[in-house]
């Protein structure tokens, strides 16, 4: 944490700590409802959740990616989808930070707001006078149902061809489409939502191509070390958080479990007695350390840029997104290899582990977060040829 008056990082950790026991019992309700449980929203406000990339001046605490990092992995031993959600608010809200000052004094006018969004450019906004209107829909929108904004990409056709925007809108200007019916991450809420002939003020637009350059709108924030970052490693370190935590949360499932299970049609009468076992909990618990150690890295590489105010290079951009693929990889190959070993009796419901290897392999599928698309392009760029993508 860099600024005074505002909870350290550990205090942060501690609060979200003591909410574990109380997000658990609410998992539950939220997987059948595929939405967060109104107390867990409630809860994560009352510890500050919702204020980490909020400026100071409304209130906000300006944390750094790494306090993401450890607040998200804290959230997710209690329930993926609250750490999901919580990761995914935190960076449309960076984002707000971006536009206009008098744009922000709006947003944040609202106590602990929260700001759902996306990247995908699926909608087009007809310029009109003022502004823009928006006609579309976008799909994967976690934590809609309790948001109070929402971050849009769409399409704006210019003389030169079509340029991407980004802007900010209210929720009550979009309907909402309950369609989240999945395996994974279903207490995320992510449903789509649809945009029908809503404008959108100029000063609440930013062109897409900008922001991913590092050409901000904010006057106010430009000295701010968190907003020095661009979008697309800011985002990648705001997101590895929860996939860290859930492979955490997966180790502690399993030794929890393990004093009383047996191998069953084996003569071990305890699990714990097996050389596989050993072989099982020594990998996972390796490829836990790794994702640790790419996620710090991405970390340090943020919040470091940040500090120095230094110009990033193409091979650090690409990095980032290649740093977050890694956390993902290896997370999801350790909870895979922690609920392989947990038997038959691990797909009941009422056991963690299950819902945290449908929620890691969930993460896993996610466009910007898939390992080998990250690979790839972090490879691409080593050959010495051009990205082909504007994301990073």
């Amino acid at each position: 944490m860099l600024l005074t008056g505002v909870p350290t990082r550990e205090e942060l950790v501690r609060r979200v700590s003591e909410l574990v026991p109380a997000l658990r019992e609410n998992a539950g309700w939220s997987e059948e409802n595929r939405r967060l449980h109104d107390d867990t929203i409630e809860a994560l406000a009352g510890a500050g959740v919702f204020k980490l990339r909020v400026p100071a001046r409304y209130g906000g605490y300006e944390a750094d990616t790494r306090t993401l990092v450890e607040v998200a992995a804290e959230l997710a031993k209690a329930d993926g989808s609250t750490a999901w959600t919580a990761s995914v608010y935190w960076i449309p809200t960076w984002m707000a930070c971006l536009f206009p000052d008098e744009v922000q004094d709006e947003v944040f006018s609202t106590e602990n707001v929260r700001i759902c969004g996306t990247l995908s450019p699926s909608a087009m906004a007809d310029p009109v006078d003022g502004g823009v209107v928006v006609n579309g829909k976008w799909g994967f929108v976690s934590g809609t149902w309790h948001a109070h904004w929402q971050e849009i990409i769409a399409v704006r056709m210019t003389p030169e061809g079509p340029l991407p925007i980004m802007a900010l809108v209210p929720m009550s200007d979009l309907k909402i489409v309950d369609d989240w019916h999945t395996s994974g991450l279903r207490g995320t809420g992510s449903v789509s939502t649809v945009a029908e002939n809503v404008f959108v003020p100029a000063e609440r637009i930013l062109p897409l191509p900008a922001v991913l350059t590092g050409q901000y709108a904010s006057r106010l924030n430009a000295g701010s070390p968190i907003y020095r970052a661009p979008l697309l490693p800011v985002a990648s370190a705001s997101s590895v958080g929860t996939v860290l935590g859930l492979a955490k949360a997966a180790r502690e499932a399993f030794f929890a479990r393990l004093p009383q299970r047996k191998i069953t049609y084996t003569d071990y009468a305890s699990q714990a007695e097996a050389p596989l076992t050993h072989l099982q909990v020594a990998d996972a618990t390796m490829k836990i350390d790794e994702a640790e150690f790419h996620a710090h890295r991405l970390t340090a590489l943020v919040d470091g840029k940040g500090e120095s105010g230094e110009q990033w290079s193409l091979e650090e951009r690409v990095r980032a997104r290649a740093d977050m693929g890694a956390v993902v990889r290896l997370a999801k190959e350790a909870v895979d290899i922690l609920a392989g070993a947990s038997g038959g009796s691990s797909i009941y419901t009422d056991v963690p582990i299950q819902r945290i290897a449908r929620d890691v392999s969930s993460v896993s599928l996610h466009a910007l977060m898939h390992p080998n698309t990250n690979a790839e392009l972090y490879g691409r760029v080593l050959c010495g040829l051009e990205p082909n993508t504007l994301y990073i």
